[in-house]
């Protein structure tokens, strides 16, 4: 689904990202990991398209994406979550998913101002998908609360339910389960093996070694910014280079 090939990123004198290449597979769960600083956060920006990249190619579904805006990124099946999840905290949930659908819909600031038929069309439509991918999450029965009452494992599915309302076909996790307890991480990795079984592709980044070993299909390693393995968790699980480089790190629980 996803081909990149030799990308590279620098910023001045720092290689943030350093000649990676690595394919992300359709219908699987693909998992990025490393210590800190490793470059995990910025492979995804490239992705994405918040960031341009120095060299290297990014091709989704075949077609070369590389450099595209974030806007055009979304359009063509790639969502991403973030690992600080930012709210309209005075909106309710139902009203921050909303706008995860925009980008689907055809009205413009003339069909705004003077409440055209199209943007009334496109505001039932926007609502219904929020609904759907609130009730997808599980979190249905809090639509009214304010977003800047509810829980951070909630708004962890927030963040998945308004990337899922913009109807893509890659999903870019960054720390899903970041902040939450044991209970809540082993909830949010069955949500993710259900969007899976919906048919989204999914690559994450995660800290929490246990949660990824049980749950990914592929992991990459990364290591300040170069890629230092890839396989199964079995295959990661024993590669000394991985053992090595989380050798001291307080998020190394394997």
């Amino acid at each position: 689904m996803l081909e990149i090939d030799q990308l590279t990123k620098r910023f001045g004198g720092l290689v943030a990202v350093d000649n990676i290449s690595t394919v992300v597979e359709p219908g699987k769960v693909n998992a990025i990991i490393g210590p800190n600083g490793a470059g995990k956060t910025t492979f995804f920006n490239l992705i994405n398209g918040t960031f341009v990249p120095t060299s290297g190619t990014i091709r989704f579904k075949g077609q070369d994406v590389t450099g595209l805006r974030v806007d055009e990124i979304a359009r063509l099946g790639i969502a991403r979550t973030f690992q600080a999840t930012a709210l309209f905290e005075q909106a309710s949930v139902l009203d921050n998913l909303i706008v995860g659908h925009r980008l689907r819909t055809r009205s413009g600031l003339w069909d705004v101002l003077v409440r055209s038929k199209r943007f009334g069309d496109d505001e039932s439509v926007c609502r219904e998908k929020a609904a759907q991918a609130l009730d997808f999450v599980g979190l249905s029965p809090i639509g009214h609360r304010l977003a800047g009452d509810i829980s951070q494992e909630e708004r962890k599915r927030v963040a998945i339910a308004l990337a899922l309302s913009t109807e893509p076909s890659l999903m870019l996790l960054d720390e899903p389960a970041g902040g939450v307890n044991p209970e809540e991480t082993t909830g949010l990795a069955e949500l993710i093996r259900k969007l899976v079984r919906h048919g989204i592709t999914v690559c994450l980044v995660e800290h929490k070694m246990n949660m990824i070993m049980r749950l990914a299909d592929k992991i990459m390693v990364l290591n300040y910014g170069k890629k230092i393995a890839e396989g199964t968790p079995a295959e990661i699980r024993a590669n000394p280079d991985v053992i090595s480089a989380y050798l001291g790190s307080e998020h190394a629980e394997v």
